[in-house]
């Protein structure tokens, strides 16, 4: 798509896209948010420079895409919505995992808008991975392998090393396990996503163990091809947002003991469907 109000550069045939001509400080004027959110669809992750937002800004600009998650989580930035992700001596990064941002939820983030506030002069890179084209480039027999399979999503894998969130789980039956289906229809675009991830994917439901992790390797291997990626190297006052639902991303733990902060609002989401399954007889028969 091409848009009057701003300038879209391609990063990649199919994701990531470099936005230019457009201050996020500012309230969007209706026809600019179009596009937006057009360009966010087409495009899955979109990257902005130069932008120094406030944590209010920050909170603003997610809440023009939907509602900003308050996360409990103790790493708050100035605003409850805003969670700081900060990482050098003492404490080195640890997202150098392949994720999709609240995946363990009941409805995952929908999205999230990462913005630098201080990165290191070398490596601290994000990568995302297209899982709509992971999805695409499938074998046709493991698409109908996994068409209507489940797969179980941990939320607390995340939150390993919080006591206070694992008693909440104990005591107060807080943080249950999710079952998501493995291939996600997205709610706008209508495509398919394969929607697993290492982080919080634990096990797929139907399956005996040994099937079941042996599936889950090779669906969860699919991100690492570069062929789905784009890579964004972080400058200060940078901004990214990205789908939560058709990608996932990786953030580089290669500068330590540099040090790197950034801070990340997450916009609430809805429950994942899957695939519908298709009409029997009976079922045309009203059986």
């Amino acid at each position: 798509m091409e848009s009057e109000h701003f300038s879209i550069r391609p990063c990649g045939p199919t994701i990531g896209a470099e936005i230019t001509g457009l201050s996020l400080a500012e309230p969007l004027a209706a026809p600019v948010l179009g596009d937006l959110r057009r360009a966010f669809l087409d495009w899955k992750v979109l990257f902005f420079r130069d932008q120094h937002l406030t944590a209010r800004q920050h909170v603003d600009l997610a809440r023009a895409f939907g509602e900003p998650i308050v996360l409990p989580v103790p790493d708050k930035g100035e605003c409850p919505e805003v969670t700081r992700v900060a990482a050098g001596v003492g404490e080195p990064g640890a997202e150098n995992v392949w994720h999709s941002d609240g995946s363990g939820d009941e409805k995952p983030s929908l999205g999230s808008i990462l913005r630098a506030l201080h990165v290191p002069p070398a490596g601290g890179d994000t990568l995302w991975a297209d899982m709509a084209a992971a999805y695409d480039g499938l074998p046709e027999d493991v698409k109908e392998r996994i068409a209507h399979l489940r797969a179980v999503h941990d939320p607390l894998t995340i939150y390993d090393g919080y006591d206070d969130v694992a008693q909440d789980r104990e005591g107060l039956g807080m943080f249950p396990v999710s079952e998501h289906p493995i291939v996600r229809v997205h709610p706008e675009t209508g495509q398919k996503i394969l929607y697993v991830n290492r982080f919080y994917t634990t096990r797929i439901l139907g399956l005996d163990d040994a099937e079941g992790a042996e599936l889950l390797a090779f669906l969860c291997d699919q991100a690492h091809y570069p062929e789905y990626q784009v890579r964004f190297r972080w400058t200060d006052g940078a901004v990214a947002m990205w789908d939560n639902r058709s990608t996932q991303h990786y953030a580089a733990s290669d500068y330590y003991p540099q040090t790197r902060v950034l801070e990340r609002v997450s916009i609430a989401g809805d429950k994942p469907q899957g695939l519908r399954r298709p009409l029997t007889a009976a079922t045309r028969k009203g059986r």
